[in-house]
């Protein structure tokens, strides 16, 4: 990554993602000089990582910057009255990027007009560099700004491009709220736990290590989950028997599929 690629980035909101993002470009090799940072009140922290990295901070848009990247980090509830201060930033080389859950391409551009623009959605793993992105391009969008966008976007983990802005509602659903099904299950299973014998503590340590080797195993292996899963399934065993009830036709997967569905509906009327 160089300067050049780039050219002048601007992350609008300096938060937990914000901030993520931001210490993965920098960490991914995009010259600090190339980064202008908005946002009202940074933690000290945050402000430092700046200072550090010679990029700029303003609390507003600078007179005469023009961004090449406008990349929009802030939280969908103050999205409408961030916008219309930012538009003199946008020019015909501007890509806009937004990572604002139930916030439209429509709803940017009646802000900061048309331009090309992306909608991202990553989840909360992406402040260990652990996420995985969706996102979606409108027809203003290049090839090449599409690939660079991609670049900004994987240094938190994958990036995965869907075909339509509707599909958005649909990873947000999935992979956006997922890792706070996760954390759940966690607490179930230690709760389970806990009713079966084991000190509170104790089951929470199990169920936590648990989840997160097997998500590493899951990471790290070429196997499918269906594969991880029968390898730990031995015939008659316990596992098997924990699974007849898992996989029953009122087990988990009626209750996934109720659980994506009520979020995707919830995400497609925050975007209307």
């Amino acid at each position: 990554m160089t300067d050049a690629a780039f050219g002048q980035i601007v992350l609008v909101g300096a938060g937990n993602m914000g901030g993520a993002m931001l210490a993965g470009w920098l960490k991914s090799g995009v010259p600090g000089s190339s980064v202008t940072v908005l946002d009202p009140g940074p933690s000290d922290k945050m402000m430092a990582m700046i200072t550090e990295a010679g990029a700029r901070h303003s609390v507003s848009a600078p007179d005469g910057l023009a961004a090449d990247i406008l990349f929009l980090a802030v939280k969908p509830q103050v999205m409408d009255a961030v916008l219309p201060g930012l538009k003199s930033l946008v020019g015909a080389q501007t890509t806009v990027v937004s990572v604002a859950a139930g916030k439209t391409i429509a709803s940017m551009e009646s802000h900061l007009g048309k331009a090309a623009m992306v909608r991202a959605m990553p989840n909360t793993p992406a402040m260990v560099g652990r996420g995985v992105t969706g996102a979606f391009a409108n027809a203003a969008v290049s090839y090449a700004q599409r690939d660079i966008v991609h670049r900004l976007l994987k240094v938190s983990g994958p990036v995965e491009w869907v075909g339509s802005e509707a599909d958005i509602n649909a990873v947000t659903a999935l992979s956006g709220s997922g890792p706070a099904y996760v954390f759940y299950l966690v607490e179930c299973m230690a709760e389970a736990g806990r009713k079966a014998g084991l000190p509170a503590d104790l089951a929470m340590r199990l169920a936590r290590e648990t989840v997160a080797g097997a998500g590493e195993l899951l990471h790290q292996s070429p196997d499918p989950a269906s594969t991880l899963r029968k390898n730990v399934t031995s015939p008659g065993g316990t596992t098997a028997a924990a699974l007849s009830v898992l996989m029953a036709d009122d087990g988990m997967q009626p209750l996934f599929d109720a659980a994506i569905e009520a979020a995707r509906k919830r995400a497609e009327e925050l975007a209307q």
